[in-house]
């Protein structure tokens, strides 16, 4: 589909039927990380097929550790605790997962690497990440832009000693990077090493997938609240054995939305009650509109209503500061609401795989919505009757505006979703499972 440059979908009124998720992307770059970084043989299962998670493989592979393909969707991990090749360039696509980790990794290997991706990577900010990192004396140097990708990585003294002092209302991205990389400093330590966060901490459920993935390969963190957190002298990752990846949570939404919107039911396998995710919180968002939504320790269900019958949603009012990703499916929905919609605290959208904010106004607008923005907010006033307007969905290059506008397709309005092919950073097969799922008839029984 990457050779498509436009995607017409068919009007839709109803979905039902069941989708197996692919591996969640948050997981899948995590563990390969940790794999390659602890003493030991690791199988992983579940892994997720998708431009981010080649990018790390291809990454890996090229520092010196032992990756071998098993199957679809499993590889052996044969790590040793530090990468072998001590000098490299990196090439990151516009992988966040592959590049923050990466960096920190690197900063404490001893080495000399350059880093850099596309355009829009070069425009997403690390200064906080790096700065954190020089007080652990890591040596990175800029290549264009202060605070921005393409960096040089040199070979620093790296010490314990201080406390790496992060902040926190950027990206959670930038903790995760140095909790992944801090075994690395204390393996060869006599004290513990000491991470603090600054101001507010965005996207907390992120940080506890780091956590719990982390525990899973022997090194287990000692926190205050969310202000602190050591990981104590001589710590150093063990492989499991064998891993299995969690179906992708911000990936089920768009199913769960289109139970909510199409009838249903609709069932995600791969991801339920048990999640380490946050995005199953998503779930929910779609109860308080509405929908009835179900669990189970693997799967949930959505069923709602059928807005091609003109029913509607509840509007919401709601804070989506831990779950960014989610939330603009439920930006999507709001075109379906009983009134007007506001998604707060969202100021992350900002410096993701484009401005997200600035593009869901644009692209929310064109269909007929009124829509306001601020730094971190978003109000979605749904189209009056008679007010859809065609459009041709613009997707920045960005995977979830092209799944999150897919909902589109059940409003009156002829919709064209331009490069559907940016699917492919985290589900490159994504519109055949969505028509799958959804169908032009309205529903001819009730069950």
């Amino acid at each position: 589909m990457s050779a498509t440059p436009y995607l017409d979908l068919p009007r839709a009124r109803r979905a039902r039927g069941q989708v197996a998720l692919p591996g969640s992307k948050s997981i899948s770059n995590r563990v390969l990380l940790l794999a390659a970084l602890a003493g030991g043989r690791t199988e992983i299962s579940g892994l997720l097929d998708s431009d981010d998670t080649r990018v790390m493989l291809a990454a890996l592979r090229q520092l010196g550790v032992a990756v071998d393909d098993a199957g679809p969707g499993r590889v052996v991990v044969t790590g040793a605790g530090r990468f072998p090749v001590k000098q490299a360039e990196l090439f990151l696509g516009n992988a966040g997962t592959a590049f923050r980790p990466l960096t920190a990794a690197l900063a404490l290997m001893n080495g000399q690497y350059r880093l850099g991706g596309v355009p829009r990577m070069h425009e997403r900010p690390i200064g906080d990440l790096v700065d954190a990192l020089r007080q652990w004396g890591a040596q990175i140097d800029y290549l264009a832009h202060d605070g921005y990708p393409p960096l040089q990585i040199g070979a620093g003294q790296v010490r314990a000693g201080a406390p790496a002092r992060v902040q926190g209302a950027v990206s959670s991205q930038f903790l995760t990077a140095l909790l992944l990389a801090a075994p690395v400093l204390a393996q060869g330590s006599d004290t513990p090493v000491v991470i603090e966060v600054a101001g507010e901490l965005i996207s907390k459920p992120y940080i506890e997938i780091t956590l719990n993935l982390m525990a899973r390969y022997g090194v287990q963190v000692q926190r205050d609240g969310w202000r602190s957190f050591t990981v104590p002298p001589g710590a150093a990752y063990r492989s499991p054995g064998a891993i299995a990846v969690e179906g992708d949570a911000s990936s089920a939404s768009y199913f769960l939305a289109l139970g909510a919107i199409g009838g249903g039911p609709v069932r995600v396998t791969g991801v339920g009650a048990d999640s380490i995710q946050g995005d199953v919180a998503f779930a929910r968002t779609l109860a308080d509109m509405g929908a009835q939504v179900e669990f189970g320790p693997d799967w949930i269900q959505a069923r709602g209503v059928q807005v091609g019958q003109g029913q509607r949603l509840k509007a919401f009012d709601a804070d989506f500061n831990l779950i960014p990703d989610a939330a603009m499916t439920a930006a999507a929905l709001a075109l379906y609401a009983d009134g007007p919609c506001r998604l707060r605290n969202i100021g992350s959208w900002r410096v993701k795989e484009t401005d997200r904010i600035h593009a869901m106004h644009t692209e929310l607008a064109k269909l007929g919505a009124t829509v306001e923005s601020g730094p971190d907010w978003l109000r979605v006033t749904p189209p009056a009757p008679g007010s859809w307007r065609d459009a041709h969905i613009g997707t920045y290059d960005d995977h979830r505006m092209a799944m999150c506008f897919s909902l589109a397709a059940f409003g009156p309005a002829a919709v064209r979703i331009l490069d559907p092919g940016c699917v492919s950073k985290t589900f490159p097969d994504y519109f055949d499972v969505y028509a799958g799922l959804v169908s032009g008839e309205p529903d001819r029984h009730d069950d």
